[in-house]
């Protein structure tokens, strides 16, 4: 019962071009890092230019390939889902940019004590790693300068998402349109006799193991104690408190187990319902309706979720006004297009989809 690679955050002055982390993963299977080297512009494809950064076909490629190694390892992906992908590697891309240039403005400072905090552990980790020595002088300047990218980045973050405290008034209105999530789902109290079945039995035995099923139901429903049935019958450990389960979530049981029980009434027994586990005979013994919790007593969940949605909305918000303000334009033409919506019914509107 029961991909998305992070990117240089910095933003060096004059004309610059950007430069993804490449990942350099070492031998003793150390976490990829993301190193960026300063180098001198060159005639080369051009993927993007968000401002005046220009981020290049390769350094596309090479993030590209980096996602779709975390997300696909070595499998063969469908084609619609390395589209998205690629769209979705090119909006962090971007994203990142405009974020760095967004921090450079704010002047935030990089939060030196954090990252040498971090530095200490790799080098308490590494510390009798020969290979951590002898390449430690060039690891340590890209790690550091990633480190203190990552503090610039949730500074702009716990800024963009600080809103303020919630009103009373805004905590209400949340609660009436979110009640699903303030309340607690039905509850079932059930009794089970389980005939074990392997899985990888042959239909003969499934069939027994049925027509062995009705014929305990028809016991059930003739008046047999259900207690002693399970007793004698049931392979569940349940069966040694006479088939009874403690009150259960919807979803907690399997779908073939819940469509059955759905159908009962306190009291009743079902038909015999073959689960991945053996045939089960399930009797319902309580059901408890959902119930609403008052917003008295879910007041301090209404207000973190609501909180969390408002910093949600204001980061996004940032985002979005960074993208309209800095001029941005993407290459396309070597993206793979993305899947056609499917056509619709008869009758109904074609709706209109962002390419």
């Amino acid at each position: 019962m029961h991909a998305n690679p992070s990117q240089s955050f910095r933003t060096p002055t004059g004309p610059r071009r950007w430069t993804g982390w490449g990942g350099l993963l070492l031998a003793l299977g150390w976490a990829a890092l993301f190193v960026a080297e300063a180098r001198a512009a060159e005639p080369a494809e051009v993927f993007a230019t968000v401002g005046d950064t220009v981020v290049l076909q390769k350094d596309f490629d090479a993030a590209f390939a980096t996602a779709a190694r975390n997300k696909f390892y070595h499998g063969k992906p469908p084609e619609g889902e390395v589209a998205r992908l690629q769209r979705e590697v090119a909006d962090n891309l971007i994203n990142d940019i405009l974020l760095a240039k967004e921090a450079k403005r704010r002047k935030l400072q990089p939060d030196h004590a954090a990252v040498q905090k971090e530095i200490d552990v790799y080098e308490q980790r590494y510390k009798d790693s020969a290979m951590w020595q002898q390449n430690k002088a060039k690891l340590l300047p890209p790690l550091r300068a990633k480190l203190e990218d990552n503090t610039l980045l949730e500074q702009l973050k716990t800024s963009a998402r600080n809103v303020g405290p919630a009103t009373d008034a805004q905590v209400q209105a949340y609660y009436e349109q979110n009640k699903d999530k303030f309340t607690e789902p039905e509850q079932v109290k059930v009794s089970m006799i389980l005939l074990k079945v392997d899985p990888a039995s042959p239909q003969a035995k499934w069939d027994g193991a049925l027509e062995e099923g009705a014929a305990i139901v028809k016991r059930l429903r003739n008046g047999a104690d259900f207690a002693q049935l399970a007793h004698l019958h049931s392979g569940d450990a349940s069966a040694a408190k006479g088939g009874q389960f403690d009150y259960l979530h919807r979803g907690m049981l399997p779908d073939a187990a819940q469509a059955a029980v759905d159908k009962l009434q306190p009291g009743t027994i079902s038909d015999a319902v073959a689960l991945l586990e053996g045939v089960a005979i399930f009797r319902l013994d309580d059901r408890k309706p959902a119930k609403l919790n008052p917003l008295s007593a879910v007041r301090q969940r209404a207000q973190d979720l609501l909180q969390r949605e408002r910093g949600d909305q204001a980061w996004a918000a940032l985002l979005a006004q960074l993208r309209e303000q800095t001029p941005t334009k993407v290459n396309d033409t070597k993206l793979l297009p993305l899947a056609a919506a499917p056509a619709p019914a008869v009758g109904q509107a074609k709706a209109s989809t962002v390419k």
